[in-house]
């Protein structure tokens, strides 16, 4: 017997369907979720998910706060097992096709809220005006986050700053940004843009996930001089909000000072430092490169990113 005789004589032995739920629970990380997706009954999802442990002699799952974990093995798993169902269902089924008509989607994206201010709005027209029935739901994340919801499947595809991405993660530059000054004229007494001078003397509204610093500081510092901040916030959406009747400015990505100022009014300036320019990037996994909703769902995410021009976003061309 040769050694690809052994092949299919081994895989009699293992049931193909337990990775079906492994994919739901690695998405879900919730057992009650899952269970409610597959219309499994709990007791069948948990006696799936301790064969498996069987299988691989490793947990695969701990208890967390809000449901389930994957272990180092569960993650190590992901990629082969999302490639292999997929081969499987193209040789049952044949080449996948997605009419957006007729074959509605609960699309899941993930981006932070500057993003999410500039994109998401025409990415929602734009995917329920050709697809009726379909949704756009969107998850926070940022550069640092998104690589394990695309690897997780807990989101189809990311808009982040362009960064390294590694081996099984696809991206194509959407456009490029760069920084800006906002506030509100009347609380500052001001219109037009500050003199260096003025920027180191007026307060800061920093934006910070974790409240320590920001690029301007890591620029200032360079020069030998500091800012002042006198408050943070974690949101970029917040931004407007807090800087109404505040005499501060904040320095925040271009593409988002341009929709909070014609959401709310404030003025935007150019920053008198020398601030980097950045690209951003739709990101997604390579497993879903022949995947045709996720084709389609990408390019609904350059065509809204061509709808959007603000002043300093610079669009590449040539094709999706």
């Amino acid at each position: 017997m040769t050694p690809s005789d052994d092949v299919p004589v081994e895989l009699r032995g293992h049931d193909l369907n337990l990775f079906v739920v492994f994919l739901a629970l690695i998405e879900e990380r919730n057992v009650t979720r899952t269970a409610e997706r597959l219309r499994m009954s709990q007791a069948a999802v948990s006696a799936a998910l301790a064969r498996l442990r069987k299988m691989h002699d490793d947990p695969l799952f701990v208890r967390a706060s809000h449901g389930v974990e994957p272990t180092v093995k569960a993650l190590r798993l992901v990629d082969p097992v999302r490639e292999g169902l997929g081969r499987l269902r193209v040789a049952i089924a044949g080449e996948p096709v997605f009419d957006p008509v007729a074959d509605p989607m609960e699309f899941r994206v993930a981006m932070s809220d500057d993003l999410e201010a500039l994109l998401l709005p025409a990415m929602i027209r734009g995917v329920t005006a050709a697809s009726p029935g379909s949704s756009v739901f969107c998850v926070q994340a940022n550069r640092m986050t998104l690589v394990d919801l695309l690897e997780s499947g807990q989101v189809q595809l990311g808009v982040a700053a362009s960064s390294s991405w590694g081996s099984g993660i696809r991206s194509s530059t959407l456009f490029e940004s760069g920084y800006a000054c906002v506030y509100d004229r009347e609380a500052l007494g001001r219109a037009g843009a500050l003199t260096f001078e003025e920027y180191l003397a007026v307060d800061h509204l920093m934006v910070s996930a974790d409240a320590t610093r920001g690029i301007v500081d890591d620029v200032l510092a360079e020069s030998g001089h500091r800012r002042r901040r006198v408050a943070s916030t974690a949101h970029f959406a917040m931004v407007p909000l807090l800087l109404s009747g505040l005499a501060a400015v904040a320095t925040i990505p271009r593409h988002a000072a341009e929709v909070f100022a014609t959401m709310s009014g404030l003025e935007v300036t150019t920053p008198p430092i020398d601030l980097p320019r950045f690209g951003v990037s739709m990101v997604w996994h390579g497993s879903d490169d022949n995947d045709p909703r996720i084709a389609w769902l990408r390019e609904q995410a350059r065509s809204s990113a061509g709808c959007m021009r603000p002043n300093g976003l610079d669009l590449p061309g040539g094709p999706a």
